[in-house]
């Protein structure tokens, strides 16, 4: 039996890309763009400079570490390079806990037992 690939479905690709133009539209409004506006495109902590080119690699930090809380002003945001951002939600971790108890929750006992025989083999008889 041979299987032909099935043709995409153009109305349904079309209400995709409809949909996230909407999306990408509505976040245009959202805290991200507003901080991109109302900052200078430059890391608040190492001071690289950013363009349109890169601009993916600049993110929007949440001082206070929520997300929820956007006031107009942008008081509670700065821009950082992904590096930064990550070293500081990694400072954040190790000084509330928070990434050492996400990291116990993540563990998961060995289930192997490769020495189980070893005592027996070292034995002199």
């Amino acid at each position: 039996m041979s299987s032909r690939p099935s043709t995409p479905d153009n109305a349904a690709l079309d209400r995709v890309v409809a949909q996230a133009r909407r999306d990408a539209e509505q976040r245009g409004h959202g805290y991200r763009e507003r901080a991109l506006k109302m900052y200078p495109w430059v890391c608040g902590r190492c001071a690289r400079e950013f363009t349109r080119a890169n601009l993916s690699e600049l993110t929007v930090h949440h001082r206070n570490h929520d997300h929820d809380f956007n006031p107009p002003d942008g008081s509670n945001w700065e821009l950082l390079c992904l590096y930064c951002h990550d070293n500081e939600h990694s400072r954040h971790g190790d000084y509330t806990g928070v990434a050492a108890a996400d990291a116990e929750d993540r563990h998961v006992a060995a289930t192997a037992h490769p020495f189980a025989g070893l005592r027996s083999l070292l034995k002199r008889d």
